[in-house]
């Protein structure tokens, strides 16, 4: 590997251009700060822009919500201060906090959940939420651009395209109010961003930095046209993030349609035609990398790389290795990258990323093609559409340009089984939040016990669905997605909101707590009724009192053999089992949109929020700790080795789950050392594909080093750590977090 790297000047500059590395960051927060001060003349600040958003909004009241959001996007492009900077190949802009949010969406989105809630006559979503029991709300900030038709038209193109659809709609006398006011909003914003860009032209020729010239020369082709050569394409990608992450207020959930493969042809043609030298093109990739790297959202920002052609030959090409190389020598942890594999995928590629990741790049997962392939033709895609999937976000794919997620909902699997004990109502608060399914100690056998965990489970789903119509029905009103959809072509053609059904609009049902949910259904019946060690009533009551005075209990409840990720064939049945029973509820039904719901096995924090909402559990849980996240097992619990764990997250059918699914694996340093490591690491994750796996990253972790890295995290500033979709610093993460890694590292073989 050729190493690479940045001058420090600029290295520093880089990392303190969004935030102030030498003071406190909160990286939930990352859009609150600012990094080195602008040119006061190019703009006005923060405070003023947010006086002059409360007065444009109040004078513009009765107006459609589209053109409000549109004028209020175009003030803050036309008043933001702005920087060209000569430490960086990327433009600057000052305003990047969604300034627009507490006059528009956040205002909006309140009075639709009222609106929401009286319509459906429940507070079943608050209650959930209060509870831990079900995340449900509307998605109104994830995105992913038609790329294809942003590179190939540009801004300016993007803006005519729309001025042509609109005028053939008008010769055919069938423009609606709403059809207007998307067309109206689409102009006004997309001549805010070509004046924006003129902005920052016109400041670029004050400058004469030795990068000054190059960035004149791309902005001037951003202005007039499509991106002309690498720079251009990484500008005008990096610049649609920034107005549409940081003011617009949609997170653009992927870079390019696979960064490699979206930078190779410009790439190419820049060696072939001289534009610019290889040094150069790497400068630029390694620049760009660097802006997410500094921006540092906890999640991550996403990139995907590699992929299959429809001739079945790998996307994999000099690029992807570029990325890899200037990825791993700036030692960078963001942004987040995805490799999607198959079999076609050169393994000497495959071996690179995973050499990163066993020297401490866990920024990278692998996300299978063929699964991806059968979940995404399940939903309708035809073979080719399949093939050349979009993944976004943590790991979740879908097709290009044709769907978007209006919901965002987040169920508990382990909560019914504590709402069974408690005969539905929720521990902390009282509420009476599940069915009365029973006095538990009157359950005459296990299928009792069984039967009421899914009416409970049941029955929090149907409540929850019932909530979600009212609400998605508005989905459009809470965030209009004007930048966005005027990318998409089929939205412009008929000049419709992606989100009011300008395309596919799908509800995303995620699941958490899945195998603790298998591990506390087994505890029952090992201990109650296989093993005879207790009795339900018994049970209860040392779940009551958070297991204490029953400790030689929650010992044998920890110890039970019955364990998901063991590779133990009835807790793996029973895992099928509630995989299967979860997604029957969704499999052909449409929403109110007549979308689709898509099913992912998937947590985020929930494992943690939701965990310390979740009271005692009969696997050994305390009172609010963690649960068990994605498909992997209950912390801890995973003691039989790797290959038990891969069988038992493959022993059930992943492509069932819509959108992703995905196993976290941890293996000690010493089994994947040299180049025999490498290759047990390489068939580990064969293996793992082969048998039908999703996604999958690892963490390579002793727990006498990450003991180590507790007590002196001074020493271990660049320690990565994946947490679940996305991954972050050891030493960002609290104790209670690290505890737990420490816990499953105690625990691998």
């Amino acid at each position: 590997m050729k190493i690479y790297t940045i001058p420090e000047c600029d290295r520093n500059y880089l990392e303190n251009k969004y935030h102030k590395t030498s003071e406190p960051f909160n990286s939930f927060n990352r859009m609150a700060y600012h990094g080195y001060e602008y040119d006061i003349s190019t703009g006005l600040d923060d405070e003023s822009i947010r006086a002059g958003l409360e007065a444009l909004t109040s004078s513009l009241e009765g107006e459609s919500r589209p053109i409000i959001k549109a004028r209020a996007i175009e003030y803050v492009l036309d008043n933001t201060r702005i920087d060209i900077n000569e430490h960086d190949y990327f433009v600057g802009i000052y305003s990047w906090s969604r300034l627009i949010g507490k006059y528009t969406v956040a205002k909006w989105r309140d009075a639709t959940y009222l609106k929401a809630r009286e319509e459906a006559k429940s507070t079943k979503n608050i209650d959930y939420g209060r509870t831990g029991t079900a995340w449900i709300g509307l998605d109104f900030d994830h995105t992913v651009p038609d790329w294809d038709s942003l590179i190939s038209l540009g801004f300016s193109g993007i803006l005519k395209r729309a001025e042509d659809s609109y005028e053939k709609l008008c010769q055919n006398g069938k423009v609606s109010d709403k059809q207007e006011a998307f067309y109206r909003s689409v102009k006004i914003e997309y001549e805010a961003i070509l004046r924006f860009i003129d902005r920052l032209y016109e400041y670029s020729l004050t400058k004469n930095f030795a990068k000054a010239s190059k960035i004149s020369a791309c902005l001037k082709n951003l202005r007039e046209c499509a991106p002309q050569n690498t720079l251009d394409l990484l500008q005008m990608i990096y610049i649609y993030f920034m107005i549409s992450e940081s003011v617009d207020h949609y997170q653009v959930r992927s870079l390019g349609y696979g960064l490699d493969a979206t930078i190779y042809p410009f790439f190419v043609r820049d060696l072939e035609k001289g534009v610019f030298t290889r040094e150069e093109l790497t400068d630029f990739v390694a620049y760009f990398l660097m802006q997410f790297s500094a921006i540092g959202s906890y999640w991550g920002q996403p990139i995907y790389l590699a992929g299959t052609n429809p001739d079945g030959s790998s996307k994999v090409n000099e690029v992807s290795h570029l990325i890899l190389d200037v990825y791993d020598s700036l030692g960078l942890y963001n942004p987040k990258i995805q490799i999607k594999i198959s079999k076609s995928t050169p393994k000497d590629f495959v071996l690179k990323a995973l050499d990163m990741i066993r020297s401490g790049t866990s920024s990278i997962v692998f996300v299978s093609e063929d699964t991806a392939l059968k979940a995404l033709m399940r939903n309708g895609a035809t073979y080719d559409e399949a093939l050349d999937s979009v993944i976004k976000g943590c790991y979740e794919y879908t097709t290009k340009a044709n769907c978007i997620g209006i919901s965002f909902n987040t169920f508990n699997a382990l909560k019914p089984i504590a709402l069974v004990f408690n005969n539905g109502k929720d521990k902390a608060t009282g509420i009476q939040v599940g069915l009365q399914t029973g006095n538990v100690a009157d359950f005459k056998d296990f299928r009792e016990f069984y039967y009421a965990y899914l009416a409970q489970f049941d029955d929090i789903i149907e409540n929850s669905l019932h909530c979600l119509d009212h609400m998605e029905k508005y989905i459009h009103e809470v965030n209009p997605s004007s930048l966005y959809s005027a990318t998409i072509p089929a939205c412009v053609e008929s000049m419709t909101d992606a989100l009011d059904c300008g395309i596919k609009n799908v509800s995303d049902m995620l699941i958490n707590g899945f195998a603790s949910a298998v591990d506390a259904l087994m505890a029952v019946y090992e201990l109650v009724y296989e093993k005879k060690l207790t009795t339900l009533a018994e049970l209860k009551e040392a779940l009551v009192a958070n297991w204490v005075g029953h400790e030689k209990l929650r010992i044998k409840a920890l110890n039970c053999k019955h364990k998901f990720g063991v590779g133990d064939k009835m807790a793996d049945s029973y895992a099928n089992a509630i995989h299967t029973f979860f997604s029957s509820h969704f499999t052909g039904r449409k929403n109110c949109h007549g979308g689709n719901y898509e099913y992912e096995l998937h947590s985020a924090r929930a494992f943690i929020e939701q965990g310390k909402k979740t009271e005692a559990t009969p696997d050994g849980r305390r009172d609010w700790e963690d649960t068990s996240k994605n498909v992997s097992p209950t912390t801890g619990m995973d003691k039989n080795g790797i290959t038990a764990l891969v069988r038992s997250a493959t022993s059930i059918d992943l492509s069932v789950s819509d959108s992703g699914a995905c196993l976290d694996a941890m293996l000690h340093p010493s089994s994947v050392q040299g180049d025999d490591g490498l290759e047990v690491l390489f068939s580990v994750l064969d293996t793992y594909m082969s048998r039908g796996g999703a996604s999958i990253h690892f963490n390579i972790f002793d727990a006498d080093t990450l003991r180590d890295a507790q007590a002196n995290p001074e020493k271990y500033k660049n320690l990565q750590v994946r947490v679940c979709g996305w991954n972050v610093l050891w030493n960002n993460m609290v104790k209670e977090e690290q505890d737990m890694y420490i816990l499953r590292a105690e625990n691998i073989i």
